[in-house]
């Protein structure tokens, strides 16, 4: 079982009806941002279950766009973030799916920017709490709760080992890490939640790395 904090017993401060369908929505939405590492030119988001039965009437649709515009879950412009988002030049769709989905409160965001293209899945499951199930075609298993850094590289012997030492010596503890890969010796994906962010210097190391491809940092007490 992972880690749960007093955050996810008495719920976040927010703005909305419902921590499930507005607080863990907008959290959903900021991982996602976050992801990208940009405010996203077009955003495509499908809604399962009972996002996709009462997203408007519960505001889950404003909130997951407050998300992406890298807004908390207390930010009294949340009822305003459609005008916001055009304003902004966010091109938002809205879908929804009857298809299965982990939990009754899911959402697949679809992000753009230029040729960059990111997806997210991952479901709102109680008290503003999240869970992302999917980052790309990886698997991941990642609550936003904590820095985390996500580290996209070549699945060579060695790398996994070359990135824990790099964070042990400058004194970074891993709380979790999960690593998924599309195939022997092809892409994999490691995402790596810390008791404190990673700071800049030992990124860049990691950046240095042979055979590692890219960085993103998700940290929710930041903004994207």
């Amino acid at each position: 079982m992972r880690f749960k904090d007093v955050f996810s017993i008495i719920g976040p401060a927010m703005t909305g009806p419902s921590s499930s369908h507005t607080a863990g929505a907008v959290r959903l939405g900021r991982i996602a941002r976050h992801w990208m590492g940009m405010q996203p030119e077009r955003a495509v988001l499908t809604l399962y279950g009972s996002f996709a039965d009462t997203y408007k009437g519960h505001g889950t649709d404003l909130a997951l766009i407050g998300g992406l515009l890298d807004y908390d879950t207390d930010d009294s412009r949340i009822p305003d973030a459609e005008q916001r988002a055009e304003e902004a030049g966010m091109e938002v769709e809205f879908t929804v799916s009857g298809l299965n989905a982990p939990h009754p409160n899911t959402v697949k965001i679809e992000l753009w920017h230029g040729d960059d293209y990111r997806s997210l899945m991952g479901s709102s499951i109680g008290g503003g709490s999240v869970a992302v199930q999917q980052l790309n075609d990886f698997r991941v298993n990642l609550t936003g709760e904590l820095p985390a850094a996500v580290l996209l590289h070549s699945d060579k012997p060695g790398m996994l080992a070359s990135i824990t030492s790099a964070m042990g010596h400058s004194g970074v503890n891993i709380a979790y890490m999960n690593v998924d890969r599309k195939s022997r010796d092809g892409e994999a994906l490691t995402v790596i939640e810390t008791d404190t962010a990673v700071p800049d210097n030992v990124l860049q190391q990691l950046r240095r790395l042979q055979h590692m491809y890219e960085i993103k940092v998700i940290d929710l007490k930041k903004r994207g």
